[in-house]
């Protein structure tokens, strides 16, 4: 179970996951049951379970709760058929070769998820999207443009709830890019990251 273990430099994996194409940064925890497609995944970032991510910039400190689904693959609306038979030919047997221009399209499509973003349970984070350092997307929020960095957003499609801090603190926290320190200065600034946020910036704004 997540959080019932110590975790390492060395990225954990739990129990059936699919992964291809993926690159993992240092302590990231990948719950069970996730499947990756085309992913790089920042230090510190875990999921809860029962994830699929494709074609994706995850940053650091990402807090991705169960059932998220990010990037989700999109069908071609403009053909005849929606069906994805007209792209994965060779498993029905229909042509030697998959139609490779669409995958490209796809991959194409990516998504970018800051640092120290929160996405709620049951989340869907749509093809193209980016979301900025710091924001929360709500429960069973489908996201369908970018967000802000330290907004809220929730709702089917989302839509700005409120912004987490003034913009001067936010920006503040942007130029601290406190997600860049290294994980001994992290562990000796640690009792300050439960500071309110005018205090936090207040001490860090000029220090990196």
């Amino acid at each position: 179970m997540i959080g019932e273990k110590l975790l390492s430099a060395e990225p954990t994996i739990h129990e059936n996951c699919h992964l291809m194409n993926v690159t993992l940064g240092a302590w990231t925890e990948i719950g069970p049951h996730n499947s990756w497609e085309n992913v790089a995944f920042g230090d510190f970032s875990y999921t809860a379970g029962y994830n699929q991510v494709q074609n994706a910039t995850i940053g650091k400190f990402a807090n991705i709760a169960s059932m998220v689904r990010i990037g989700a693959t999109q069908h071609p609306q403009d053909r005849a058929t929606l069906h994805h038979f007209t792209y994965r030919r060779k498993m029905y047997g229909l042509a030697d070769k998959d139609d490779d221009a669409f995958f490209a399209w796809r991959e194409a499509q990516r998504v970018t998820i800051g640092h120290d973003v929160w996405l709620g349970h049951g989340a869907t984070i749509l093809p193209g999207v980016a979301i900025g350092h710091g924001a929360i997307v709500g429960s069973g929020a489908v996201v369908t443009r970018d967000v802000p960095p330290y907004s809220i957003v929730g709702g089917v499609p989302a839509r700005l709830i409120r912004a987490r801090f003034s913009e001067e603190v936010a920006e503040q926290l942007q130029q601290i890019s406190w997600w860049d320190w290294t994980y001994d200065v992290i562990k000796e600034r640690l009792d300050d990251f439960v500071l309110a946020p005018l205090d936090f910036v207040a001490k860090y704004a000029r220090t990196r």
